[in-house]
């Protein structure tokens, strides 16, 4: 891909079976960019971000993520190109049964990791990013829903990504604790990560202004 770039698509289809989702997607996203991909509800958001992280096939076009190619993308290569990316989705996806540093360690497990004094040393890094270093051995259920979602955001970070999916990550959530979500994520962007937020909350980006796509009538069109 060229230079800085860590997200590349060229005119690629996004289908959901065989439905025609999006035609002609063509955008691209470098390192340490903050990302806007706006639209109502069914207008594709979703099935673009699905496919960033090859859950839905690139039949046609070129596409481009951190370094691997989702026309040839193999499934045994798919972990490898997850790894790479951290996923954030509204509903927060939390295990409810374990606490803040259990979830945490289930998904570093889940990834290979296996050493615990680098787990535990890992943890405390992301939760501390996210403002949440006091909170690791909380319930899911003892946290509002702001904080359930830094937890998310800190899973999202475990594993160093390139890029953070948030698939509309204030959805479920008040005004001020939004903001505090939308702050962070452009924080995290500043890191180097490209981050790309789906989100149909106009208020936020006029407040929080960044490049922005739409999705409307099929297509994906920048926004000036």
């Amino acid at each position: 891909m060229p230079g800085d770039l860590i997200i590349f698509l060229d005119k690629v289809s996004v289908y959901q079976n065989e439905n025609l989702i999006l035609a002609n997607v063509s955008l691209s996203i470098s390192r340490g960019e903050f990302v806007y991909l706006i639209g109502r509800t069914g207008t594709g958001k979703s099935s673009l971000l699905k496919t960033l992280y090859a859950e839905l096939p690139v039949r046609m076009g070129i596409a481009g993520v951190a370094g691997f190619d989702l026309r040839k993308i193999r499934n045994y290569e798919v972990p490898h190109l997850r790894r790479k990316l951290g996923i954030v989705f509204q509903d927060f996806q939390l295990l409810m049964d374990r606490s803040i540093n259990e979830n945490l360690v289930f998904i570093m497990k889940a990834t290979g990791w296996k050493e615990n004094k680098k787990m535990t040393k890992r943890l405390q890094e992301v939760l501390a990013k996210v403002g949440l270093q006091t909170k690791g051995n909380k319930m899911p259920h003892q946290l509002s829903g702001g904080e359930q979602q830094r937890v998310a955001i800190a899973r999202a970070l475990v594993n160093d990504p390139d890029i953070i999916l948030a698939d509309e990550p204030t959805g479920n959530l008040d005004p001020e604790s939004s903001e505090g979500i939308i702050s962070l994520l452009m924080d995290i962007s500043k890191t180097g990560r490209a981050v790309l937020m789906a989100t149909h909350n106009y208020a936020m980006f006029e407040k929080y202004p960044a490049r922005t796509f739409k999705c409307e009538h099929g297509k994906v069109i920048p926004v000036d």
